[in-house]
């Protein structure tokens, strides 16, 4: 005769119904007992509806309840019940665990958890089911801090969104002074708000005002000014020159005298802190055009000697220029003599001393040797008369 088999799976799981009803109304079960321990006993030691029954604790996400099963393993016991179970759920013991009566098993949900904390933002899973015992588990103090939501709210199993600032120590230097408080503000404008400093005009902080403020950072508060300034430059001339066969080389006659013009600069000049910046160039505009300098430069080949001045009206020239006086100076000091030299073309001649004070003669040789060099230029008025 073959040996008794054991129940199966299947019939296990009938029983756990027909246990369970029978749990449900237990007057059938007194009356049902005696007959299946009578039944149980006429067929020979089959006693395996009682030896796999145990009765165990399953909490399922805080909900606890006493049941019996046949399940051999707590994955079993999950399955029989219709507890199911993904990757960020916790069941303890693990899955796979063989059970025994008494024992107890607790299934906690994972919670998607969307977390910025001190401005950083990032998403975490969570066993717990409210926002107190989240922030616990993650280690976040609370004390000071602020919540988007209240400590105690719950956290669905479809998750949450939090923000948490946690308080920090921020201080700041403005004004010659330094403050330092325990914020839990969201940026450094709302710290600085705080803190009793507000920011006028173009003032702003050493870090961007609406940024996170770190603990332990020192903010410096920068007081700018911004002015204008206008100032009138000079734009310097420039000098056009051309050659003339007719004058002596080294000789030059100006044509047309140069004149600078004006450019009319802005600088825009900031301040911080009492400290001047270097002033930035902001706009400009040219209020006079420069004029250029017209020179005729000499290229005739130079006579050896004085003798190219023969023939002339020397006379004349000197009445033009002096009254014929040998020791006349103009006005200002700086022409003299017959032909009304300076002192440093005169001494250019060879001449020594001033003009001057040298003899008639030696005058006019002077200035023939000057005639030679440069023509009638160096007497732009008189010069007419050496040979009118």
């Amino acid at each position: 005769m073959a040996p008794r088999q054991g129940p199966t799976r299947a019939g296990a799981r009938r029983a756990a119904k027909r246990r369970r009803t029978l749990v449900a109304h237990p007057e059938s079960l007194r009356r049902l007992v005696p007959k299946a321990l009578v039944v149980a006993f006429l067929a020979g030691g089959t006693t395996a509806f009682i030896a796999h029954d145990k009765a165990v604790r399953l909490e399922v996400d805080g909900t606890p309840r006493t049941l019996h099963t046949f399940a051999d393993d707590v994955t079993g016991l999950l399955a029989e019940e219709g507890v199911t179970v993904g990757a960020h759920d916790v069941v303890s013991p693990a899955p796979g665990t063989g059970l025994d009566h008494g024992d107890e098993v607790v299934v906690h949900y994972g919670r998607p958890l969307t977390l910025t904390l001190d401005g950083v933002r990032r998403q975490v899973w969570t066993t717990a089911d409210t926002v107190a015992g989240a922030l616990r588990a993650f280690g976040v103090r609370v004390e000071g801090a602020y919540l988007s939501a209240s400590p105690s709210a719950r956290i669905a199993r479809t998750g949450l969104t939090l923000t948490v600032r946690t308080e920090r120590t921020v201080t700041f230097m403005a004004d010659g002074q330094e403050r330092t408080l325990r914020t839990n503000a969201a940026t450094v404008h709302e710290a600085l708000a705080e803190a009793g400093i507000t920011l006028h005009g173009h003032d702003t902080t050493s870090v961007d005002p609406a940024s996170f403020p770190r603990d332990g950072r020192t903010i410096s508060v920068m007081r700018i000014t911004d002015t204008r300034e206008v100032r009138d430059e000079t734009v310097p001339y420039a000098v056009e020159r051309s050659e003339d066969p007719e004058l002596f080389r080294g000789a030059e006659v100006v044509e047309r005298a140069g004149r600078n013009g004006v450019r009319r600069v802005t600088y825009a000049v900031r301040t911080v802190n009492g400290v001047r910046q270097k002033p930035r160039r902001a706009a400009e505009e040219l209020v006079h055009l420069p004029v250029s300098r017209v020179v005729r430069t000499g290229t005739r080949q130079r006579p050896a000697s004085a003798a190219g001045a023969d023939g002339l009206h020397w006379s004349a020239l000197a009445a033009c220029e002096s009254g014929g006086r040998p020791g006349a100076v103009d006005p200002s000091g700086t022409y003299g003599g017959l032909y009304q030299l300076d002192s440093r073309t005169w001494q250019s001649l060879g001449g020594s001393g001033r003009p001057q004070d040298a003899p008639a003669a030696e005058q006019t040789y002077r200035a023939r040797k000057l005639y030679v060099q440069r023509g009638a230029s160096p007497w732009p008025h008189c010069g007419r008369r050496l040979t009118g």
